[in-house]
């Protein structure tokens, strides 16, 4: 007997939801604080230096610029392409600005679900929810969302795999 797949159903789509706007300005002071040491530790040799070659001078400026740009432009990237969706079946995730990587987690496999918020994300109100499968690739993250929805969305999800039959491994 030949099972017919209708291409429809298992095409897959973008899933429909990003994170928070907010989450824009929570990734850019992420990046500010990860590139300006760098394009600050490149100013600085450069400035100590007792002889200050020119070449050494315009390589240290453009390890600043585009130390500075890669972090206020890259948040900006990621949210365009970052996206989230669940649904009664299963938790989709697609991130990745070259390649796309997409995860799919079938409510069945998801053994826990966990929210955290770092430091920074709670000056912007954001947090992550984490969903732990019995997969060797690891946790589905979703990164960036409002507080709210992100407890919401994790009790929401312990709701749905409680009641999906099955045993999680």
């Amino acid at each position: 007997m030949d099972v017919v797949v209708d291409a429809r159903e298992t095409a897959l789509r973008p899933p429909r939801d990003q994170a928070d706007p907010r989450a824009v300005s929570w990734w850019t002071v992420q990046w500010l604080l990860f590139m300006l040491p760098i394009g600050g530790s490149a100013v600085a040799a450069f400035w100590f230096l007792t002889d200050r070659p020119l070449w050494l001078g315009v390589a240290a400026t453009a390890s600043a610029v585009g130390c500075l740009a890669v972090a206020l432009v890259a948040p900006h990237a990621y949210y365009r392409v970052q996206r989230w969706e669940v649904t009664g079946e299963a938790v989709y995730t697609r991130r990745g600005w070259l390649t796309h990587t997409w995860r799919v987690a079938p409510m069945s496999r998801v053994q826990t679900v966990d929210t955290a918020r770092g430091p920074v994300q709670r000056l912007f109100g954001l947090a992550d929810v984490t969903v732990t499968t019995a997969s060797a690739a690891g946790a589905v993250r979703i990164e960036g969302l409002d507080e709210a929805v992100a407890a919401s969305l994790a009790a929401r999800l312990t709701a749905v795999t409680q009641s999906t039959p099955g045993d999680a491994t």
